[in-house]
């Protein structure tokens, strides 16, 4: 249970903040920089959700966005040998398959892609493809803590798959695919005359 009956407390003013476990440690350390961007992302999931979405986008981005608390909760509390008085948190395999499904339904719905797409088209697939990019930014702040701490495996699964997921929402809120723009490798390349 979370009770907020203040938001301001004066204990980060010194540039430190508490971990889920009690732990201080300063706001630019890697675990904080990782669930911040966690943060980022789930607010601009908040802001994709302004826009004219289908219904089951519109709610499977609420569903995504609960699993985002989750995740930057397991991120807030360490991994430890030591089992804990209340069990933190933390992110699970089914949640993993939930998104799967989600993006084997949509993959169905799509024709196969001949090119890469410009992110962009109707204003609800440009705010998915922003999340998406968001979301690749986050997985790789949350392996750049990996590298040095340990992770529950799930977290970083969650956010690979979540970012498949994305672009493929961001298809079907393109007129299932069909008013993505394709990119054209080389089309702006100017040709040089040859010279005799």
């Amino acid at each position: 249970m979370v009770y907020l009956n203040r938001i301001y407390t004066r204990t980060g003013d010194t540039g430190e903040t508490g971990l889920g476990d009690g732990t201080r440690v300063p706001k630019t350390h890697p675990r904080i920089v990782a669930y911040g961007c966690v943060d980022e992302l789930n607010s601009v999931l908040g802001l994709a959700q302004t826009v004219d979405l289908p219904g089951d986008i519109a709610r499977q981005l609420r569903h995504i966005q609960n699993d985002l608390f989750d995740l930057g909760a397991d991120l807030c509390v360490p991994e430890s040998d030591t089992p804990p008085e209340y069990p933190p948190l933390r992110m699970t395999a089914p949640q993993v398959e939930t998104l799967e499904h989600w993006i084997d339904e949509a993959t169905a719905r799509l024709k196969p892609l001949t090119s890469f797409i410009l992110p962009g088209g109707s204003p609800a697939a440009a705010y998915l493809h922003h999340s998406r990019t968001v979301c690749r930014r986050t997985e790789i702040e949350v392996l750049r803590f990996v590298a040095t701490d340990r992770v529950n495996p799930q977290v970083v699964i969650y956010l690979n798959r979540l970012s498949d997921l994305l672009f493929v929402l961001a298809r079907l809120a393109n007129d299932e695919g069909r008013a993505d723009i394709l990119w054209t490798p080389g089309k702006n390349r100017k040709v040089e005359e040859q010279r005799d």
